[in-house]
């Protein structure tokens, strides 16, 4: 079975939520011994969560891992950062070490940290947290050629399906099993990526790249101009069509795009809920929509990264993000400050009292 073929059997085994549990999670919320709609936000997630597991009230998630994938881009060559390309495998050494702040932040909110390697342009050493499955070492130049192959952006996105599902079925840092994970999210790592998830954006949603374009690493006025025009000129030179996602993936995306895409397409599969990082996870997501609607149902906005895309891709999901810290790392650090309210909103489901079992008469 070719790749291609694989990514159509992965979006087909995604079941979809059940609207019956989430009704009955909003029923059980008027209910439970609070005003009605008291909880906002946390009341609608966790109606959201009873629908991804299909079961009310949902179980609390217990066990989260952050993936994060990597990958180098030759649209860096234009000139979109000032960061050069060895800064990617630099930082995934960290993220091993345990020397990054997706390590602090998801040691703080009790996630595991795992790196796949689905493209960065050198060789890294092995180590426990890391993955290696890279398709090609870095995306061609998007702004002259095709970022990659259909073929190599199906590659990628199994590679991140593959990955989503070992962590979930219990992998361990070493590789051994274990406990399987119950909560995902989405983090990335590629110097000059911004530039790419902007093609996304802009080809998923229709807007402009003037819209959808920011400044990733606080570059200044002329390299944003210049980031703005190769966003404008990729999209109009390969003219992605959002009715092909993989074709929109290869044309103007990354390779690391493509894995996150698979991360989300095998949490749903898995009825697992997916939190979304910033404008790279948001462009992975959208991808993983356009191929499968279903999908967008396990997918939670963990927060509101400052990069233009991510808002425009959030509406064009229909997702509310739960945190607005203004925030624009990556890594997957937004998406795992939102985990204690995603525990949270599944936890008030299942703990508090009714009215009933608390013996309170309910007003007229």
């Amino acid at each position: 079975m070719g790749a291609e073929d694989q990514v159509r059997e992965l979006v087909a085994s995604v079941p979809p939520a059940s609207r019956e549990a989430e009704e009955e999670a909003r029923r059980r919320h008027s209910r439970l011994t609070k005003p009605p709609g008291s909880l906002g936000v946390v009341e609608e997630l966790g109606a959201r969560l009873s629908a991804m597991t299909g079961t009310c009230p949902p179980p609390v998630p217990r066990r989260a891992a952050v993936i994060v994938a990597a990958g180098d881009h030759g649209v860096l060559a234009r000139g979109v950062s000032p960061w050069p390309k060895e800064v990617t495998a630099l930082m995934v050494r960290a993220f091993c070490e345990g020397r990054a702040a997706v390590n602090a932040i998801a040691g703080a909110v009790g996630a595991e940290v795992f790196v796949l390697d689905v493209g960065v342009a050198a060789d890294l050493p092995p180590h426990p947290r890391l993955k290696k499955a890279r398709v090609r070492p870095g995306t061609g130049d998007l702004s002259m050629e095709p970022a990659m192959s259909r073929e190599e952006a199906a590659l990628a996105l199994l590679a991140g399906a593959r990955l989503a599902r070992e962590v979930l079925e219990g992998l361990g840092e070493a590789g051994t099993g274990g406990e399987r994970r119950d909560l995902l999210v989405t983090g990335d790592m590629g110097i000059g990526n911004t530039t790419p998830a902007a093609c996304l954006v802009a080809a998923f949603t229709g807007l402009p790249a003037a819209l959808v374009t920011g400044r990733g690493t606080g570059i200044d006025d002329a390299t944003f101009e210049k980031k703005v025009k190769v966003v404008e000129s990729a999209v109009r030179l390969h003219a992605p069509d959002p009715r092909d996602p993989l074709g929109v993936l290869a044309s103007v995306g990354g390779l690391e795009h493509a894995a996150l895409a698979g991360v989300a397409l095998a949490g749903a599969a898995n009825r697992t809920p997916v939190i979304l990082d910033g404008v790279n996870s948001v462009a992975a997501a959208l991808a993983a929509a356009a191929l499968c609607p279903h999908c967008v149902d396990y997918l939670i906005a963990g927060h509101l990264s400052t990069e233009p895309g991510a808002a425009a891709g959030l509406k064009q999901l229909g997702l509310r993000p739960l945190l607005d810290l203004s925030m624009r790392l990556g890594e997957g650090t937004g998406g795992l400050l939102a985990i204690p309210i995603v525990r949270a909103s599944a936890a008030v489901l299942a703990e508090m009292a009714t009215f009933e079992e608390a013996g309170i008469g309910v007003p007229d």
